[in-house]
């Protein structure tokens, strides 16, 4: 991805996915299947879940399902196993309004509610069932600690800056979690918080951590190391990242968008010449970024009317303002200079232009080469199209 704007480089914000299958702690799976296995003989034991949080600082509660509220509470994960969400919900609030009811029961219920809520896209009520599971503090560290990092991720979504941060500081101190995926979150957040020199750190832990870092990953660190000034560092992470994978194309792609950040175009142009010359360049964007390197880089008008009669005869490039007008500049100014050709590609620029200033320029090169009837009716096309000093127009104009 070329980071042309560092801000469209971040990552989306991950969204916890709503726990699937049936949301059944050990507690209650245990005191529901009780009666079951009782008059089994020879059943295996239920396998007991992965202990997703070891090193977690919180004691977990180990409480189970009032007996008084088993029936109702195996209603409700029946409800949310067939998806009928709003029937959950209702299921939950019952719950959670029921004096007989206790830690435990209620956590379920509110967790299950924040399901329900978030399959139907209610992020608010959603928020709200997570805080109160969070506050009854009944469910085993899995449930509590998911229900955590998916409040974080929607307060994050909603644009709660502040709150998810807080949140997920929480959720990580607490639960001791070190997974790459959940250190990116945090990452992001820091990123879209403008704490661009937090960000940093807490990337590059995740990065580290994980066997295969996501490519959006290290484009993110990039963007926060560039944004925080520290140009030299993104440039050592992007060529690090292109000499890993020199077939990698993103990744040549990153090296020469973090050249041009740094302004080292030679370098920027040669990774994208390389690129060219391979034929890996095939859409518009690339070509732009390949001709825009070239026209900012002293000598190498040939190169952008190459790449530029390339894209267009190819089709890759559209005929537009910005392809004529880079056409016309390097033209005009390459060496043995082509006027003729130049004064083509005004032409052409000249009306798809927003406002008269590239007739005007068009008039005063044509008025160069001493053909000033044309240049008087650019002049006047110039004036027609609104001009920021008419006057200049108007000398030509009133050429004798």
């Amino acid at each position: 991805m070329i980071f042309s704007n560092h801000k469209q480089a971040v990552l989306s914000v991950l969204i916890a996915t709503a726990i699937g299958g049936a949301v059944v702690t050990d507690a209650f799976a245990q005191s529901s299947r009780s009666s079951e296995r009782s008059g089994r003989s020879g059943g295996s034991k239920q396998a007991k879940a992965e202990v997703l949080y070891p090193n977690a600082t919180r004691q977990e509660p180990n409480l189970k399902a009032s007996a008084k509220l088993g029936s109702k509470l195996q209603k409700l994960i029946d409800s949310y196993n067939d998806q009928k969400f709003p029937e959950t919900r209702a299921l939950a609030d019952e719950i959670l309004a029921n004096p007989a009811a206790n830690a435990y029961d209620k956590s379920l219920a509110a967790q299950l509610g924040s399901q329900a809520a978030y399959s139907t896209d209610d992020s608010a009520a959603a928020k709200k069932y997570l805080l109160q599971v969070l506050e009854f503090n009944g469910l085993e560290n899995n449930g509590h600690f998911q229900s955590m990092l998916m409040l974080a991720q929607l307060q994050l979504q909603d644009n709660e800056t502040a709150a998810g941060l807080a949140t997920l500081d929480k959720y990580l101190a607490e639960s001791k979690s070190t997974k790459p995926e959940e250190l990116v979150i945090k990452g992001q957040a820091l990123y879209q918080a403008e704490r661009y020199a937090d960000a940093i750190p807490v990337l590059q832990q995740a990065i580290a951590a994980s066997p295969e870092p996501k490519d959006n990953w290290n484009q993110l660190l990039m963007a926060a190391m560039s944004e925080a000034g520290q140009t030299g560092e993104a440039v050592k992470q992007a060529e690090a990242l292109a000499s890993k994978n020199p077939t990698d194309k993103k990744a040549q792609l990153n090296l020469a968008s973090m050249y041009m950040q740094a302004d080292q175009m030679d370098k920027a142009g040669a990774v994208m010449g390389k690129l060219y010359t391979a034929g890996q360049l095939t859409d518009e964007r690339e070509y732009k970024q390949l001709y825009s390197i070239y026209a900012n880089t002293e000598g190498k008008e040939k190169e952008v009317i190459a790449v530029i009669n390339d894209g267009l005869q190819k089709g890759i490039l559209k005929p537009d303002y910005q392809v004529y007008l880079a056409q016309a500049q390097a033209y005009y100014y390459s060496d043995p200079q082509q006027t003729d050709k130049a004064i083509e590609a005004w032409q052409n620029a000249a009306p798809l232009s927003k406002d008269g200033e590239t007739y005007l320029n068009l008039a005063k090169v044509l008025y160069q080469e001493g053909r000033v009837p044309q240049a008087k009716e650019a002049a006047r096309q110039a004036k027609a199209k609104g001009v920021k000093n008419p006057k200049d127009a108007d000398k030509i104009i009133n050429l004798k």
